[in-house]
């Protein structure tokens, strides 16, 4: 099988487990707040600390798996955050919680933007939506898995011994990854000569002549009004998906009065949606893209996505049963998750060898929209007494997001600006 794939496997893996530790603490809630003796505020402080942290540390994050490869930075931050999985296990009362939670989410912030450095070495401009529809449908999947199976563990060995075992398979992908990947496929000592020169052909076809700098500047960034729209747009498909994975499970354990594994198995549904969302996305703009439309492959399924996440968010507030309420979730977040196969793919349009900072900056604006989901579903409902102004405000910055991505130019390098 081509190496390639291989890292499209792993990152897939990787994918898989930046969301099972993620969503361990939404499955784990009520255990935790009850041992810890936590508000429903308290948690939601908790659980946006990670997005705090998570969002903060991406620039720096990309900026360092440009600089140093994502070889390195990969496995380093899947170690950090690894240990900081594990002493959550630790926390004693709210301020460690916090804590642990926020050095989490700065552990994780380095992977998504070093694995979009890994596909631009790697992987041939035609092959990119489908690699990063099946990169992050991983984290669907991841999502998707540990929440049953998160709270059966929880129930059967506490919400403490889980974390540590999360820990654990953490370190074991960091050790493979060092000892397997390289950097560019030229240094890979079991690549094919017919792969690596497939791969250096057409990896930057789209881009030849284009100059690269040495170095990227703040200016050059934040000069680019791709960046700026490619960040207000993953802010707002961020606002959707995170709540999944925050507020989903308790949102629907408390108005539905639902057991532990019963709302498990609902929850999982919307992540499951998800990942099939990421697929179709991923086939769409690879299928465009072939056909020369380079500008469309990265629009329409983003604009496409965009709508349907708003429809499902929309009609959600009309649903009085569980199943009602998770078949419209589903379908918006199906629609959310088909905008991040062509979100990636632009970044790295735009930002070629410096793929990593430019994508870091798009998620860390996506997840600021997650910090402000995590506190604005309790705080919403506090205010209006109602959960349908949180989804309704969601569908709102779907329009918004809608309208970004008429003006986004993926064929328009940073250099340009």
């Amino acid at each position: 099988m081509p190496k390639r794939y291989w890292l499209v496997f792993g990152m897939f893996l990787l994918s898989m487990l930046l969301y099972v530790d993620r969503v361990c603490i939404s499955s784990a809630k009520s255990a935790i707040a009850l041992d810890l003796g936590l508000s429903e505020k308290q948690m939601g402080w908790i659980i946006s600390a990670f997005a705090l942290g998570y969002a903060l540390l991406q620039v720096p994050s990309g900026i360092m798996a440009d600089r140093f490869g994502p070889r390195v930075i990969l496995s380093a931050v899947v170690t950090f955050w690894s240990l900081f999985t594990a002493l959550t296990a630790t926390a004693f009362n709210f301020t460690s919680a916090l804590v642990f939670r926020f050095l989490f989410g700065a552990g994780e912030a380095g992977a998504f933007p070093a694995c979009a450095r890994a596909v631009y070495s790697w992987i041939p401009m035609t092959e990119r939506g489908l690699v990063q529809g099946l990169t992050f449908s991983g984290s669907r999947f991841g999502a998707a898995f540990a929440l049953p199976v998160i709270a059966w563990l929880v129930e059967s060995i506490g919400w403490r011994a889980s974390f540590v075992v999360l820990g654990i398979i953490g370190l074991a992908w960091a050790c493979f990854w060092y000892l397997w990947f390289r950097d560019d496929p030229e240094t890979h000592p079991r690549i094919t000569p017919e792969e690596k020169d497939l791969i250096l052909r057409t990896r930057q076809q789209a881009l030849a002549g284009a100059g690269q700098a040495a170095r990227l500047s703040a200016g050059t960034l934040l000069g680019s009004s791709n960046v700026w729209l490619l960040m207000g747009q993953y802010f707002c498909s961020n606002f959707t998906f995170f709540f999944c994975l925050s507020w989903l499970f308790p949102y629907l354990k408390g108005r539905y009065e639902l057991g532990m594994v019963e709302t498990g198995l609902y929850a999982a549904m919307p992540p499951l949606a998800g990942a099939l969302g990421n697929w179709v996305a991923g086939l769409l703009v690879d299928w465009l893209y072939r056909r020369g439309r380079w500008i469309p492959s990265r629009r329409i399924p983003a604009i496409l996505g965009f709508l349907l996440s708003a429809a499902g968010l929309v009609v959600s507030v009309f649903m009085d049963t569980p199943l009602g309420a998770i078949g419209c979730l589903s379908l918006a977040v199906f629609g959310a998750d088909m905008t991040l196969a062509p979100s990636w793919s632009a970044c790295i349009d735009i930002g070629r060898r410096h793929s990593g900072a430019v994508s870091g900056t798009m998620n860390m604006a996506g997840n600021l929209g997650s910090f402000i989901t995590s506190l604005a579903f309790p705080y919403l409902l506090a205010w209006t007494g109602t959960h349908n102004a949180f989804f309704l405000l969601g569908a709102a910055l779907n329009g918004l997001a809608l309208a970004a991505w008429l003006l986004v130019r993926p064929e328009r390098p940073l250099e340009e600006y």
